[in-house]
């Protein structure tokens, strides 16, 4: 039986290498969807791993207008009472304020000198925002990738009058990790209500970098100009402390053994004015991102099915036309007596001798394509998604921040690799339908009877 398979086989090369043709290609792009899938996941956990099990704590904006600038008004004793809880391993809060440098330029550039009153460019020539925070590692735009550390260290919960600064603001200033400068209250600043005048020297532990993706209107929406401080400082050129500040946001996390989604049901008994705010998964602060993995995931998947598909219409349609031209070799086969068992034996170690080969080739093959492939899709469904961006943006007159950024962030590469597991799940996959395929086309010949096979002239 092998070795009438195989004499077939090489002496139907033609229609032999058609089918391995079919199996290959089907092969190769069920492969490539396979291996797509896996490197999303595999983007997506390492984009997501710091954030799927923590939730954010920010102002309800429909009874909550925040500050008169429009930033968040998070109560401090409120952020506490939450901490406490036992459910909690630990949290981030930021500060939100705006300084001056003392003695140093900030970055402009050509749209926002031109897009700056007379009387702006008197009261905000040398303002900078800062964020303060007990942990930039885990603040939202270093975790967004809108911020990098390049040099130095990150700030902690023990610093005090230090900060981080963008590493083209230090260039233009010539300042170095190390260095003290200044930083004073800026008086025409609509949230520094208590018209606070502070100056306060901190020193620099580390430079960051990061460019806006699109454009903006004032020099304070920059990277460049925004200075990442401890709560201390942040606090300070508002006249303010730690404990008397007012809060951006805070974001916990929540203790690995623990249902996120319970947990904040749980923090409902607390006594907190939840009017005022809104627990959100910080895994919802990335809808673009959530979109980009999910349309990738939906390309992928698309690519698997149809695949399938379509080999198993294809290579049933190659096999029924093949065994309509075998039906005198069949009835020969039956007439020696052959058993329909042997003859389909044999039908099936044909194929497997065309499968061998193909699903080798469509190993190296999707290796080499996979890659590319999965970048293309992916660049695909993040053009289509930055397209809606853009729409939403122009509509709603959405700024170029780093908030705004972060909130926009999408995966950016894909990593395909095409490995031994997604093989196994291939060749399993499409050998259940080459068989059934084998099944299909040769069930109405071998039914047959050797006569009606030699008489049919269809």
């Amino acid at each position: 039986m092998i070795r009438n398979a195989f004499a077939y086989v090489t002496r139907k090369s033609l229609k032999s290498f058609i089918i391995l043709l079919v199996i290959l290609s089907m092969s190769v792009l069920s492969l490539i969807s396979l291996s797509i899938r896996d490197a999303t996941n595999r983007a997506s956990a390492e984009t997501f791993g710091t954030i799927t099990n923590s939730f954010s704590m920010e102002i309800n904006r429909r009874v909550n207008q925040g500050t008169p600038r429009g930033g968040g008004n998070v109560r401090g004793q409120d952020i506490k009472k939450i901490a406490e809880s036992k459910d909690i391993d630990g949290y981030v809060k930021r500060i939100n304020s705006v300084a001056d440098l003392d003695g140093y330029d900030i970055i402009e550039t050509k749209e926002t000198l031109a897009s700056q009153s007379e009387e702006r460019a008197k009261n905000f020539k040398r303002t900078v925002m800062l964020t303060g925070v007990n942990d930039s590692s885990k603040e939202t735009k270093f975790v967004s990738g809108a911020y990098q550390l390049v040099e130095g260290q990150h700030l902690t919960g023990t610093d005090k009058n230090k900060i981080l600064m963008h590493k083209d603001l230090a260039a233009k200033n010539n300042l170095k990790v190390g260095d003290k400068l200044k930083i004073k209250s800026n008086l025409f600043d609509a949230d520094n209500e208590k018209g606070a005048n502070e100056t306060v020297e901190v020193e620099i532990k580390g430079l960051f970098d990061g460019h806006n993706k699109g454009g903006v209107s004032a020099a304070q929406e920059l990277y460049e100009n925004t200075l990442i401080t401890d709560l201390d400082t942040a606090a300070k050129v508002y006249g303010n402390t730690e404990d008397t500040a007012t809060y951006q946001d805070a974001t916990f996390f929540v203790k690995g053994n623990k249902n996120l989604d319970q947990v904040i049901k749980d923090l409902g008994s607390l006594d907190i004015n939840w009017k005022a705010y809104n627990l959100i998964k910080s895994s919802s602060n990335y809808p673009a991102l959530q979109k980009s993995i999910s349309g990738v995931y939906a390309i992928a998947n698309q690519l698997l099915t149809g695949s399938l598909v379509f080999a198993g219409l294809v290579v049933s349609l190659l096999l029924l036309l093949w065994m309509n031209a075998r039906k005198k070799e069949i009835a020969v086969l039956l007439s020696l007596g052959f058993s329909k068992m042997r003859i389909l034996g044999q039908f099936m170690m044909e194929l497997l001798f065309i499968a061998i080969p193909a699903y080798i080739g469509a190993y190296f093959l999707a290796g080499h394509v996979g890659k590319a492939l999965g970048n293309r899709i992916l660049q695909r469904v993040t053009g289509n998604i930055a397209d809606q961006i853009a729409k939403q943006s122009a509509s709603t007159g959405l700024g170029g921040g780093a908030e705004v950024d972060g909130f926009n962030k999408t995966l950016t590469s894909l990593d395909v690799i095409v490995g031994p597991n997604a093989l196994i799940y291939v060749v399993l996959f499409m050998s259940l339908i080459l068989i059934v395929s084998v099944l299909i086309s040769s069930f109405a010949i071998l039914k047959r009877s050797p006569k009606e096979l030699l008489t049919d002239t269809k």
